[in-house]
C-alpha cells in the first residue's frame, strides 16, 4: 500500500509516496502530545485563533494552487476547486473569529460559585476521505485547534499531495509541529493510534463499514468519536412544488462534484403520477444537457469520478438494479474515452426488493420515485438505514417544516439543494453516524466542560 496521485481525468499515475514507518508514526503522536502537554493548551485563545486566521489568509492568496491539486487528485471541476478553497476559508475564520465566545466560561443558573469551564483533551486523530480534501479536514482542524486540540490527520491514499499542501498551510501560519500533522499510514497504524492512551478523540468520515470499525474500537478504548458515514439523500417532491424549480436544484444536487458527496440528492420521491411523469421528463431533458468532460474545461459540469473503482463499484450497482427489474431511464453506461467517466443516470421502478432501493450511489446516479400521498413519500423518505441529509420541495413552506419535522436526518433543506456555510451543523442519525461538525456544536464535540464550583 501507498499513497499515491492518480489524475482521475487521463488515470495516469502522477506521484506516488510512501508509508511511514511505525517508529515515524509513533514519534509523530509523541510530537503532538508533548506540544498540547506543555505548550500549545496553554496558549491564549486568541494566539491559537490567530494562527487560524492567518491561515484562511494563506490558503485565499494560494488560491489557484489549492485548487488545482483537488482538480489533478479527485477530478474536482475547477470551479468546484475554487468554491472549496473559499468555503474553507471561511470555516477558519469562523472558528478564529467566534473561539473565544465558544470557549468562555458560564455562570450556572441558580448556583452560586459555579461555573462550566471549558477545556481541550488532547490528541484528536481524524480520518478522512477523498472527496473533499481540504473541507473534510478543515471542519475537525478549525475547530479543534482553536479549541486548544492537536491533530493528527490519516487522509485518504488518493490525495497525497492535497494532504501535504493542506499541512504546509498551518506550518506557513506559524503553528508550532505537532500542531497539525499529516500522516501517511495504513489501517494497522490506525488501529494502534486509536488504542494508544494519548490519542483523547476521533473522528472519521467514511463508509459504514469503516465507521463500524473506528467507532468499535474507540468504544473498547473508551474514547469519544465522531462518526460521518454518509446518506441516501431523499428529495421529496410535494404536490405544491413548482417543478422547474424542483428539477433545476435536483440537477445541482445530483452532479455537484460529481455526485460525490454525502448530502447529495440521491433519491427523488415525487407526489403524484402525473407530476412525477412530468418531472422526470424534465429531468431527462436537464441531464441530456449536462456537459461530462475535462475538469478544467469552464463548460465542464460533471468531471471524471476520483478513481477506477469508484466508477466500477458505480457500475455495478447500476446492473445490478437493472438485473433486479429497475429501469435506466436516462444515462447509465461508462463514456468511452480515457480516464474515469460516467454518464450522468437515471434509474427509476426501483423496488423493495432491489439491491439499490437500500445503498448509497457515490456519484451521478438518481434514483427516481413516484407515490400517490405524502404519508407515502415520507415512509419511503425514512425506509433506509441512513439518515444524513433530507430536502422537501413546497410552495407552502410552513408545511414543508411539517413535513421536515418527520424526517430521521440530521439536516433538512427546504427548497434548495444545499447550503454549505460553517454556521450550519453537520451530522445524521441512524447508520449515518453521530456528533456534530461546524458551528458552535462542532467545536464543542471534543471538549471538557468541566464543572468547578467554590464553596458558599
Amino acid at each position: 500500500m501507498s499513497f499515491r496521485t492518480i489524475n482521475p481525468a487521463t488515470g495516469e499515475l502522477v506521484k506516488e509516496f510512501p508509508l511511514q514507518s511505525d517508529d515515524e508514526v509513533f514519534a509523530a503522536l509523541a510530537t503532538a502530545d508533548r506540544l498540547y502537554r506543555e505548550d500549545w493548551r496553554f496558549r491564549p485563545v486568541a494566539e491559537r485563533a490567530g494562527v487560524v486566521a492567518r491561515a484562511a489568509r494563506i490558503l485565499r492568496e494560494k488560491r489557484d494552487e489549492y485548487a488545482e491539486y483537488l482538480t489533478l487528485e479527485m477530478g474536482k471541476v475547477t470551479r468546484f476547486g475554487y468554491f472549496e478553497v473559499d468555503l474553507v476559508a471561511d470555516i477558519l475564520d469562523y472558528y478564529a473569529e467566534h473561539a473565544e465566545r465558544f470557549l468562555a466560561e458560564q455562570e450556572l443558573p441558580g448556583e452560586p460559585g459555579a461555573k462550566l469551564v471549558t477545556e481541550p483533551i488532547g490528541v484528536i486523530l481524524a480520518i478522512e476521505p477523498w472527496n473533499f480534501p481540504y473541507y473534510q479536514p478543515a471542519r475537525v482542524a478549525a475547530s479543534q485547534l482553536v479549541a486548544g486540540n492537536v491533530v493528527l490527520m490519516k487522509h485518504a491514499e488518493s490525495v497525497p499531495q492535497s494532504a501535504l499542501a493542506f499541512a504546509r498551510l498551518f506550518e506557513e501560519a506559524g503553528a508550532p509541529e505537532g500542531a497539525y500533522t499529516n500522516l501517511f499510514c495504513d489501517i494497522d497504524q490506525i488501529g494502534r493510534l486509536i488504542e494508544d492512551f494519548r490519542v483523547r478523540g476521533v473522528t472519521l468520515t467514511g463508509s459504514e463499514r469503516a465507521g463500524t470499525s473506528v467507532g468499535e474500537r474507540a468504544g473498547r478504548n473508551l474514547k469519544k468519536a465522531v462518526l460521518e458515514l454518509g446518506g441516501s439523500d431523499p428529495a421529496l417532491i410535494l404536490p405544491g412544488a413548482p417543478l422547474d424549480h424542483a428539477a433545476e436544484q435536483i440537477v445541482m444536487g445530483r452532479t455537484y462534484n460529481s455526485g460525490q458527496g454525502c448530502v447529495n440528492i440521491k433519491r427523488v420521491i415525487v407526489v403524484g403520477r402525473e407530476r412525477g411523469e412530468q418531472l422526470l421528463a424534465e429531468l431527462r431533458e436537464r441531464f441530456a444537457g449536462i456537459t461530462v468532460g475535462d475538469p478544467r474545461d469552464e463548460r465542464t459540469l460533471i468531471g471524471p469520478l476520483a478513481g477506477e473503482r469508484a466508477l466500477e463499484g458505480l457500475l455495478r450497482q447500476i446492473r445490478e438494479a437493472e438485473a433486479a427489474g429497475a429501469r435506466i431511464a436516462f444515462g447509465g453506461s461508462r463514456i468511452d474515452r480515457p480516464g474515469f467517466y460516467l454518464e450522468p443516470t437515471i434509474v427509476t421502478d426501483i423496488t423493495e426488493d432491489n439491491p439499490l432501493y437500500h445503498e448509497e450511489a457515490f456519484g451521478p446516479v438518481l434514483s427516481f420515485y413516484v407515490v400517490d400521498s405524502e404519508e407515502e413519500a415520507i415512509r419511503l423518505a425514512n425506509a433506509t438505514r441512513f439518515g444524513l441529509g433530507s430536502y422537501v420541495f413546497d410552495a407552502d413552506v410552513e408545511h414543508a417544516r411539517q413535513v421536515a419535522g418527520r424526517l430521521e436526518a440530521g439536516i433538512v433543506y427546504i427548497n434548495s439543494c444545499f447550503a454549505d456555510s460553517p454556521r450550519l451543523p453537520f451530522g445524521g442519525v441512524k447508520n449515518s453516524g453521530f456528533g456534530r461538525e461546524l458551528a458552535e456544536l462542532g467545536i464543542g464535540e471534543f471538549l471538557n466542560q468541566k464543572m468547578v464550583k467554590v464553596a458558599q
